[in-house]
């Protein structure tokens, strides 16, 4: 039988048994409900706490009393949270998967440091203080070093080291660029100094109107290759052998996830751990199937993320630590732990 006559179908990773299928259902409704409850929280704890009776006049009835005025405008940053975090969730898995490395995130490709360049060179040479001005340039720079990762890496050649390699380098490279620009702009520091953190203070309607297509467009391409990156995953040898199409899957999976990374640092600067932690716990419980890794992501990191949110607005009250500060915080002795465990069974 020739190889090029196996179906593309077979490039899938065998059902779970009905039961397995089953609890794996469950748990995603689990995820949904946990989901749920954080998105309160998010809404009801703050500087002010407010209470549910409270969240929900202020989100079904119009009186503007300040207890309204307070919901609407946690509302805003709880939705970009939720949407942030899921794509910080799913960007993680498809790069997970790209490049058959566990413990990949985004900044691994240098799209995080692409986004982060393109802002402090704004903010410094262009004048721009505006966010509407951040999100736009920030997703430019994601988009062009995806695209200058995926040269350098190879191109249609790519292979999951070169394209890890030639992350590395560009990371490397744009980070000492914004240490160099802030030690010799002491007010272009000042103006960066949230934004380079992450957080989701500054969360408005129009930033959520701005990115929300792309990421759309970015979690309708993700979950669209939940099948061929299950194959990419297998090896390139088996992945061939099975009729999957190498080079086109690894562009598709680089453009989403440029489009959700570079559209969730836009929004609300470079939060760092989200897009490994959570795909790789959740690979743990789901297996390797992707068709289950990325719903089960695409749920729970924004749980993580808005979580860790509540937990900056209640450690310093009345002020607030910024959500990337938390989840770095978090994600540290986690990073570690997983390593460790992961040298541990190689062993």
């Amino acid at each position: 039988m020739l190889v090029d006559s196996v179906p593309e179908q077979r490039a899938e990773i065998a059902p779970a048994p009905p039961t397995r299928r089953a609890i794996r259902s469950v748990g995603l409704l689990v995820a949904v409900a946990v989901l749920a409850a954080v998105a309160v929280a998010s809404i009801a704890v703050g500087a002010k706490e407010l209470s549910v009776a409270q969240v929900w006049h202020g989100l079904f009835e119009d009186s503007g009393t300040y207890a309204d005025v307070v919901v609407d405008e946690r509302l805003s940053r709880t939705v970009l949270g939720l949407l942030v975090g899921a794509a910080l969730g799913l960007s993680g898995a498809v790069l997970q998967a790209l490049t058959r490395n566990p413990l990949a995130d985004p900044g691994l490709l240098g799209i995080n440091a692409g986004a982060s360049a393109a802002v402090v060179t704004a903010i410094t040479f262009l004048g721009v203080t505006s966010l509407t001005g951040y999100v736009w340039f920030a997703f430019s720079g994601a988009a062009a070093v995806g695209g200058l990762v995926w040269f350098l890496g190879g191109s249609r050649g790519a292979t999951p080291v070169r394209l890890a390699l030639a992350g590395t380098a560009i990371s490397a490279a744009l980070y000492g660029y914004l240490q160099a620009v802030m030690i010799m702009d002491d007010a272009a520091l000042a103006r960066m100094r949230f934004w380079t953190v992450g957080s989701l203070s500054s969360a408005t309607d129009e930033t959520i109107r701005q990115v929300l297509p792309f990421l759309v467009v970015g979690t309708v391409l993700a979950l669209a290759l939940a099948r061929p990156l299950n194959a990419v995953e297998m090896g390139e040898d088996t992945a061939r052998a099975l009729g999957a199409h190498l080079n086109r899957t690894r562009a598709l999976a680089m453009l989403a996830a440029t489009v959700l990374c570079g559209a969730a640092t836009a929004a609300c600067g470079p939060i760092v751990f989200v897009g490994l932690m959570v795909p790789h716990i959740v690979r743990s419980f789901t297996g390797p199937d992707l068709r289950w890794i990325m719903p089960y992501a695409a749920i729970l990191s924004p749980v993580l993320l808005l979580g860790s949110d509540v937990i900056g607005r209640v450690v310093a009250r009345p002020s607030e630590v910024q959500v990337g500060v938390i989840t770095a915080i978090i994600g540290g002795p986690v990073f570690i732990i997983l390593v460790r465990r992961r040298r541990t069974a190689q062993l």
